[in-house]
């Protein structure tokens, strides 16, 4: 019997080379007079000549998002437009939700308030391939007080149109595009295993771990391989949908909680711990972790048990060069602190695997642990 399901994905996008041009025109059918984007320094060009704010530098926290909506208040849009990595387009969506529903974002993040119909468009252009965010309705930041991830989840965050060019990526650092490709290679996983999945997350997650497959070290190892660079953008934008129709699993926990606790980059925090968790969730999703398997590439041995995926993703990050947690400057000294924020962590009740506390320590020891991949 297949269980009942139902989701809703309404923007609009324009995904290949090239795309990142059609942004006058998708202004001008917004018919917006006063566009202010929302940028990372290194790619504010993608704005022409739209008013812009550069996002300050590092991960995004509340106050990030709080000045940047101040400052928005002050220009009066009637579109926002996103550029960036997965911070500056996270940043846009939250200072746009708070600008438009005009209350504080410290109320939205603590989820004091709920998220309303927004006011005003949001165009969300990536210029990496990782988080998806640009179709996607969470919004997450760090909250330096308690060390830990806070977020905000609701389709009405999403932006109303995404232009995803691959072309936009090219002058991605090597370090950036190896992050930033497991963060996308872990969504695709989740949207298959994770609890609240469906057919639609599960579809879209296989074709993104195809794409990643096809691309990732090729892409670390070359940033100016169009082609690569056009799989990675597609697994991402895939990866992204089908965590819009699905949620994160554990090793999203544990990433948040190294990332935020140790101030690491996402998609590093994320790697760090995939094969780890992985390989503890494989015991409840065998059956779907072979999927992924063959998705990714890996020859079928007949052990039917998920350890395939395992050994996957272990060889993908090795072909990209994937740092060990020793190479990170995460040390067995930091796991007894890590663990409270993971298991707390919301993406670790949808994971395919009830999880105790001891197997949350477990996995991150065994990260932490491994020297080589």
């Amino acid at each position: 019997m297949i269980a009942a399901f139902g989701f809703d994905l309404p923007v609009r996008i324009q995904f290949g080379e090239g795309a990142s041009s059609a942004l006058p025109d998708v202004l001008s059918e917004l018919r917006s007079r006063r566009p202010v984007a929302v940028a990372d320094e290194a790619v504010a060009e993608l704005a022409g000549g739209v008013e812009t704010l550069v996002k300050p530098a590092g991960e995004p926290t509340i106050a990030m998002v709080a000045e940047i909506a101040e400052r928005l208040a002050a220009l009066e849009p009637d579109a926002v437009v996103a550029i960036g990595g997965g911070s500056a387009l996270d940043v846009g969506k939250g200072a746009r939700a708070a600008l438009s529903q005009g209350v504080a974002a410290a109320e939205l993040y603590a989820g004091r308030v709920r998220v309303a119909e927004p006011t005003i468009p949001l165009v969300a252009v990536p210029t990496t391939s990782g988080t998806g965010s640009e179709v996607s309705g969470g919004s997450v930041v760090t909250d330096p007080e308690s060390g830990r991830k806070l977020g905000i989840a609701s389709p009405l965050m999403r932006a109303q149109h995404a232009l995803v060019d691959p072309l936009a990526t090219l002058g991605l650092p090597r370090a950036a595009t190896m992050e930033t490709g497991a963060d996308a290679l872990a969504q695709a996983i989740g949207g298959v295993t994770v609890r609240n999945g469906n057919p639609g997350s599960v579809a879209l997650g296989l074709e993104a771990c195809r794409h990643v497959a096809a691309g990732y070290a090729r892409a670390v190892a070359n940033g100016a391989d169009r082609e690569a660079r056009a799989e990675m953008s597609l697994a991402s934008l895939l990866a992204g949908l089908s965590m819009n129709l699905s949620d994160c699993g554990a090793d999203h926990a544990l990433g948040h909680a190294i990332g935020a606790g140790l101030h690491l980059p996402h998609g590093l925090a994320v790697g760090l711990v995939l094969a780890e968790t992985l390989d503890v969730s494989r015991a409840s999703c065998p059956d779907r972790l072979e999927r992924v398997a063959d998705a990714l590439g890996e020859p079928d041995d007949g052990s039917r048990d998920g350890s395939r995926v395992v050994r996957a993703v272990r060889r993908l990050l090795a072909d990209a060069g994937f740092p060990t947690c020793a190479e990170a400057g995460v040390g067995a000294g930091d796991v007894e602190a890590l663990v409270p924020a993971a298991v707390d962590d919301y993406c670790l009740t949808v994971d395919a695997h009830a999880w105790s506390e001891a197997e949350v320590r477990g996995a991150f020891e065994a990260a932490v642990a491994l020297s080589g991949r």
